[in-house]
């Protein structure tokens, strides 16, 4: 595994929190190499927009404000929907069974608390929808949304109701885009993200 690799699977993890300072002497200690394979690391992650590294204060985890993640789920509503609906509208028979899979196992590994594979078959489901709907601009418009450390940890934010409504959605899309409903397909994508922000972020502010 490339250094790179590893220290990103350390954040994503949640080795380090949001805001937490990354030592380049302490990162090359827990990884096992020297330093200059870290600070590579280091100015790769940042332009993954995993890491902010300032002069003369190093390198920390991303934070990213409120008002900043209210705006990325609003934005991922928006084009994951879209993309849920272009893979109701093209999906074959194949490809919406190994949705399906997907899901159900997802449900499986969630129930036993396994999140790191829960992690891994959420980014394989989402990342299926997303190649079915058959746009490059699509796929790299969510890549962009998609790097923060806070959302990527967002399960550990769930509770057992929000982790159930979530498998629950996940097995409800599979259902929509088998059923040939780019509607229907929407409409829970949609209201799966939302049911997310609220876990993670808590009750919205009235306005």
């Amino acid at each position: 595994m490339s250094t790179v690799d590893a220290l990103r699977g350390l954040i994503l993890a949640g080795r380090y929190a949001s805001g937490d300072r990354l030592g380049e002497v302490e990162l090359a200690e827990t990884l096992g190499v020297s330093r200059t394979p870290v600070r590579d690391a280091l100015r790769q992650l940042q332009a993954e927009g995993l890491v902010e590294i300032t002069a003369n204060r190093g390198a920390k985890v991303m934070e990213y404000p409120r008002a900043d993640l209210e705006t990325i789920f609003e934005l991922r509503a928006g084009i994951e929907g879209l993309a849920a609906r272009r893979a109701a509208a093209t999906a074959t028979e194949q490809d919406a069974e190994r949705l399906h899979e997907v899901a159900v196992t997802l449900g499986e590994h969630a129930r036993r608390h396994d999140l790191d594979a829960v992690y891994r078959l959420n980014a394989e489901f989402h990342q299926a929808l997303v190649r079915l709907g058959g746009s490059a601009v699509l796929a790299q418009s969510i890549s962009s949304l998609v790097h923060s450390p806070v959302l990527l940890r967002t399960y550990s934010a769930f509770d057992e109701e929000a982790m159930r409504r979530s498998v629950d959605h996940h097995i409800e899309i599979a259902a929509a885009v088998r059923a040939g409903d780019p509607d229907w397909a929407e409409a829970v994508m949609r209201a799966h993200l939302f049911s997310a922000r609220a876990s993670l972020l808590g009750p919205r502010e009235r306005r």
